[in-house]
């Protein structure tokens, strides 16, 4: 009995392979009639975010489809509409940068099958923008491209390079899909250069985790940070990237620690000049607080991001609640670091965030150290549409963020005193169209 189980499982088995192979055939065989593709899985992916990235001079092939009505059916393979071949199989190879749509077209009878494939090709080389007021917006190493608002940005610093416990560089994130490379070239084409963003483990706000001292340790370390500069001039070149933004947050530990990471910065700064060479954008995002003279010589960035948002006031157990970005801050951070660098070297941060808080005290202060959180301004906008002009939003126990008029009086004030620009963190927080934070800067500054 088990022996003619197994002989009537491996004849089922056949006959469905055998049917899977014919299929073309035998639907030809029938009516009415439609013409159809088959083998496309692996070539013509369904999801409408897939994508295929090529270098220039890179083939992708499209082999292995079988059309039905086999033998009968008109082939045509287009390129952006563009008809480029008849026969059953197509081999691409760009020549240049930028989005290409692949097509195949099976047709019968006045009906017509087809499959589009999306390719994106790097581009070798690019043009930049002209050079004028810098507005650069930090990309976040979970974001892709469709984030960035390409047509109001002059730099981008993609955030995808972080520090770990054990000492490595960490650039994943950007290997997945060679989404760091198409995040590069697409900004190539638009003029764009693009930073190496790196930091130790993050926060939503753009600094660095309590007590957190990854990055720190490692620019301390003379042979650890040599390997550094090493790994990251071997990234930034495989990615085509225009040079590095230091992300040095690590600075609310000990005191000791703190001065040690500050001086160690300009210590990786001038070493990075040094390997990627005076064509290299280097920048080095510093801090608005008590530690500011801290750091050591940092001549040789192109410019300096100033964090001057998040007070830290309105954080913290009992602590009022209320808007810890505001314009005063901003002024006092901005005008901090030009008591001692050129105001045509400084760009100051703009967030794109709000601190919302979710648990309140029996006084209506926050409650502890973790009854708050921050939300994107994405996000906001999501939960109230009207919030656009506004600093608070009535969302949980409240938000309190930065909104357009606040953006705009920022940006003002850094045109009328002659600083090089501003950034934004992050980007990818940042919404597009009328009511983008972006935009209010960018038209603000040109």
């Amino acid at each position: 009995m088990k022996k003619i189980s197994l002989l009537l499982y491996i004849a089922l088995a056949f006959l469905g392979t055998g049917c899977e192979k014919d299929e073309a055939k035998e639907q030809a065989e029938g009516r009415p009639f439609t013409p159809r593709i088959f083998n496309f899985a692996s070539l013509f992916p369904e999801h409408p975010d897939s994508i295929r990235i090529l270098n220039i001079g890179q083939t992708m092939s499209f082999t292995g489809l079988k059309f039905s009505p086999a033998g009968k059916a008109s082939l045509s393979w287009k390129v952006n509409d563009k008809e480029v071949a008849t026969g059953e199989t197509y081999e691409f190879t760009p020549t240049q940068g930028g989005d290409y749509i692949i097509s195949v077209n099976a047709s019968w009878e006045g009906k017509t099958a087809t499959r589009n494939r999306r390719v994106f090709v790097i581009p070798d080389t690019y043009e930049r923008k002209p050079a004028g007021p810098v507005v650069m917006a930090y990309l976040n190493d979970t974001a892709g491209h469709k984030y960035v608002n390409w047509d109001v940005t002059t730099h981008l610093a993609y955030k995808v390079a972080t520090i770990t416990a054990a000492g490595a560089m960490d650039i994943s994130k950007g290997e997945l899909n060679r989404k760091a490379e198409e995040i590069v070239g697409r900004a190539h084409l638009k003029g764009i250069p693009v930073l190496l963003g790196i930091s130790g483990a993050l926060s939503a706000d753009g600094w660095s985790v309590s007590s957190s001292n990854n990055f720190g340790a490692v620019l301390t370390d003379a042979a650890k940070r040599a390997a550094l500069v090493q790994s990251i001039k071997a990234y930034v070149t495989a990615k085509r990237m225009d040079g590095v933004d230091i992300m040095m947050t690590d600075i609310n530990t000990t005191a000791a620690i703190i001065n040690a990471n500050c001086a160690a910065t300009a210590l990786l700064l001038n070493e990075l000049r040094a390997a990627l060479g005076d064509n290299a954008i280097l920048t080095v995002t510093v801090t608005t607080n008590l530690y500011h003279d801290r750091y050591g010589s940092l001549a040789a960035a192109n410019w300096l991001n100033v964090h001057a948002f998040e007070d830290g006031l309105h954080v913290g157990p009992g602590k009022a609640l209320g808007q810890p970005s505001g314009y005063d801050y901003f002024v006092t951070g901005a005008n901090l670091w030009k008591a001692k660098f050129p105001a045509n070297k400084l760009v100051i941060g703009i967030p794109a965030f709000g601190l919302r808080y979710n648990q309140l005290d029996a006084a209506g202060n926050n409650l502890s150290w973790t009854s708050y959180g921050y939300m994107p301004y994405s996000a906001i906008l999501a939960a109230v549409p009207t919030a656009f002009d506004k600093e608070f939003a009535a969302i949980s126990q409240g938000v309190y963020f930065n909104g357009v008029p606040l953006v705009t009086q920022k940006a003002a004030f850094l045109k009328q005193n002659g600083f090089l620009g501003a950034y934004i963190w992050a980007g990818d927080y940042d919404v597009k169209g009328n009511n983008s934070l972006t935009a209010a800067v960018f038209n603000s500054l040109k």
